[in-house]
């Protein structure tokens, strides 16, 4: 078996996973064929792993594409009889897109990812238990996980028609830049000996790594949304202490048993969490974080950023105090004082903000963290300078910002 769900698992992209994948498969074939054994023989014997993610189309695409490369590069080995050509591929649930935090949402997670992979035409397929990221699947989950492919075989019939994909423009042309790019890579790497020798010269680990690097900048930027951890979190959530802790942290190979650099496989919301973690244990002890929604002016804009705070600071576990909004802004300082927050978001419309803000930060900026959902180019530098240094927006680096909030407040 070849295992393809390292580079997946390991935040590698599509390209990376097919063209590994495919340079695994034939160092283990060219190692069998010359110790005698006929590519005949070999071939039908070889079984693929891959994990499925949450790309749907890209997923899709993604094992038509390597049953065609795999194809091809069986035909370069010179196999005699087609039938034994055959690709075999087992899909199973992704782990680089499970949450620990929401985790019923994995359960959407699973569906879709199994959708995709039997769409593609894989041989068989494992779901896993919405909760194996952090506990032993219980009685419920397991269950759940059984009945899933169930479902989509008895009541959705996803086992009556030969390749659905067949045809669609979208798929078909997806698949075949997926070929294109994962061939390529393929042969760049072909050019540094076999697979082995790619990876013990750290050439591999060095790209995935790279690739796991922009998607959790991605992450952390909200370009890529992990929902209900970085996106719509369940405030009312709170995570029970966790008999293992290392759930949020990858796990790494001791220094004593490896000959190279290894693939780390982790979650992509491993971060996030461990982030989140850290207020749910300091919140036994301490009062948890108040964040204070300072909603005046303009309707529209005000219930929109309040509503883009909410989320901002509920991703990190504070708790969220909304406001319909204040009629003056004398009310709001009175009413916020009372209530006595640790944070301050102002929110409102650029132009009430050009009015008012610095009156606002002027009262407050002494007892609270004042910050302003928003970023209004046209005065930036006037409140800078008055020292209001606190923003928040959709361009904002979402973890660094609230890892620096969790400082100000002294998590630890």
């Amino acid at each position: 078996t070849v295992n393809a769900g390292i580079f997946h698992n390991s935040g590698g992209t599509v390209i990376s996973e097919l063209a590994y994948t495919l340079s695994m498969a034939t160092e283990y074939l060219t190692f069998l064929t010359e110790n005698g054994i006929s590519v005949d023989e070999a071939a039908p014997k070889i079984r693929f792993h891959f994990a499925t993610g949450s790309e749907y189309f890209t997923e899709i695409a993604k094992f038509r594409a390597f049953r065609y490369l795999w194809s091809k590069t069986l035909e370069a080995y010179e196999i005699e009889n087609k039938e034994n050509a055959v690709t075999h591929i087992h899909a199973s649930s992704s782990l680089w897109n499970k949450t620990v935090y929401d985790p019923y949402v994995n359960m959407l997670r699973t569906t879709t990812e199994s959708m995709s992979a039997i769409i593609s035409g894989v041989d068989s397929i494992a779901v896993m238990p919405f909760d194996y990221t952090y506990t032993q699947p219980g009685e419920f989950s397991e269950r759940i996980a059984k009945n899933q492919p169930l479902i989509l075989k008895e009541e959705s019939y996803f086992d009556k028609v030969v390749d659905p994909a067949a045809g669609s423009y979208y798929i078909e042309n997806l698949t075949k830049e997926l070929i294109i790019h994962s061939w390529d890579l393929f042969l760049d790497t072909d050019k540094n000996g076999v697979y082995s020798e790619n990876f013990i010269k750290g050439l591999i680990q060095k790209r995935i790594k790279s690739e796991a690097k922009e998607k959790d900048l991605e992450i952390a930027l909200g370009k890529r949304t992990v929902l209900g951890v970085n996106k719509f979190p369940n405030l009312k959530e709170s995570l029970d202490k966790l008999d293992d802790e290392t759930v949020l942290y990858p796990q790494t190979a001791k220094e004593d048993d490896i000959i190279a650099e290894p693939l780390t496989v982790y979650r992509g919301a491993m971060t996030f969490e461990r982030l989140r973690y850290k207020t749910d244990r300091y919140s036994e002890k301490h009062q948890r974080p108040k964040v204070w929604m300072f909603t005046f002016g303009n309707i529209t804009m005000r219930r929109a950023r309040s509503q883009f705070a909410a989320n901002f600071f509920g991703v990190a576990g504070f708790e969220i105090i909304d406001n319909i909004g204040f009629d003056t802004i004398e009310q709001g300082i009175s009413e916020t004082k009372k209530a006595n927050p640790d944070i301050v978001v102002l929110c409102a419309s650029d132009e009430d903000y050009k009015t008012s803000a610095l009156q606002i930060f002027n009262a407050l900026k002494e007892d609270f963290i004042v910050i302003l959902a928003g970023y209004p180019k046209d005065f930036v530098d006037e409140l800078q300078n008055e020292g209001f240094n606190n923003f928040i927006h959709v361009k904002s680096n979402l973890l660094e910002e609230l890892k620096k909030y969790q400082e100000l407040l002294q998590i630890k």
